[in-house]
């Protein structure tokens, strides 16, 4: 645990420590926002350490798929399994959607993976409004913090709990874990270990919050500033003028989901296993060669990229065998 233990100074030396009244003979009311996975298994923890989750906020139901059937909420099925009060405002500026939140008379409010928030959301609770980040700030600020890290051949990154502000992912940092990213991991893989360390974090957090004995670090003095913009799908098609090992990289950062891809023969084809292959050539790049039974390689600016692992536009996934075993160059 990365805990910033080290009070803060002002200009004249004096330390600056953020002390809170102590809530710990009084019950805690929290509001809880987010939507997807990596936010309902820390919804989870929450309710676990039976705090008082008053109510959740999460996202707006819409239709996803073919056939129109509303989107997956992972938040809200949880807070409908514990009959915990559901908001999903469609405006989070709309003064309705105010009158209510402030009706529930949270103490707290913590967000995980949710939307940006107007400051008379945030500054609501008396004890303020935190985020989990999957990064350590002020690395990686942003949507997709952890594809970035991946993608960017990082060795590590992390979480980080800090209160909201004005800017998005810069407010002080009340605590930091950090989580080494392997050779092997894909965002995937990464993205499990962190949902999970993260829960235990943010149960941490309040827990200092509660007893009000923390210091907080400014974002400014702790490092170099990376960004984590949102992936789009022209975000995620492989450039093959880039180097073999940056190539790999971009696929483990995007795999399984969005998932790196490739024109083939005019049809989407989606990859989700590469090896990179430095072997200097003379060919075009974007040339490929295969034996039409065991590999496929692509030529990179400075060798090949192997692809091993795929999904061709209408089909399944499978591997490069199996492709190679059913279709014809």
């Amino acid at each position: 645990m990365l805990l910033l233990r080290e009070p803060h100074h002002d200009l004249c030396g004096t330390p600056i420590v953020f002390l809170i009244q102590n809530f710990t003979t009084k019950v805690m009311k929290i509001i809880f926002m987010g939507t997807p996975e990596f936010a309902a298994t820390n919804l989870k923890a929450l309710l676990a350490a039976n705090y008082e989750v008053v109510a959740i906020i999460t996202a707006p139901d819409k239709p996803a798929g073919r056939g129109g059937h509303a989107q997956k909420l992972p938040v809200k099925d949880l807070a409908l399994a514990h009959h915990i009060p559901i908001l999903q405002p469609t405006n989070l500026k709309s003064p309705d959607f105010h009158a209510e939140l402030r009706s529930y008379q949270a103490d707290l409010q913590v967000v995980v993976a949710f939307r940006m928030l107007p400051e008379v959301v945030w500054a609501m609770p008396r004890l303020g409004t935190f985020n989990l980040h999957a990064s350590l700030l002020p690395q990686y600020r942003g949507a997709a913090p952890i594809n970035w890290a991946v993608i960017n051949g990082e060795t590590e990154t992390g979480l980080t709990t800090f209160f909201l502000q004005h800017e998005i992912d810069t407010g002080d940092v009340i605590l930091q874990e950090k989580e080494p990213i392997f050779p092997t991991d894909t965002v995937g893989t990464l993205y499990e270990r962190l949902m999970y360390k993260g829960a235990k974090l943010l149960i941490e957090t309040i827990e200092l919050i509660k007893t009000g004995n923390y210091s907080l670090g400014k974002q400014d003095q702790m490092g170099e500033v990376k960004h984590a913009p949102k992936l789009f799908k022209e975000t995620c098609e492989l450039d093959f003028s880039k180097n073999s090992i940056a190539l790999h990289n971009f696929v483990r950062g995007l795999s399984p989901y969005p998932a790196a891809w490739f024109l083939l023969n005019g049809k989407n084809c989606k990859v989700f296993e590469t090896q990179p292959i430095a072997a200097p050539h003379t060919e075009k790049i974007g040339t490929l060669r295969t034996d039409g039974k065991m590999y496929l390689h692509i030529a990179t600016a400075d060798g090949w990229l192997a692809i091993t692992n795929l999904q061709l536009e209408g089909k399944k996934r499978i591997g490069i065998e199996e492709f190679l075993r059913g279709y014809r160059f």
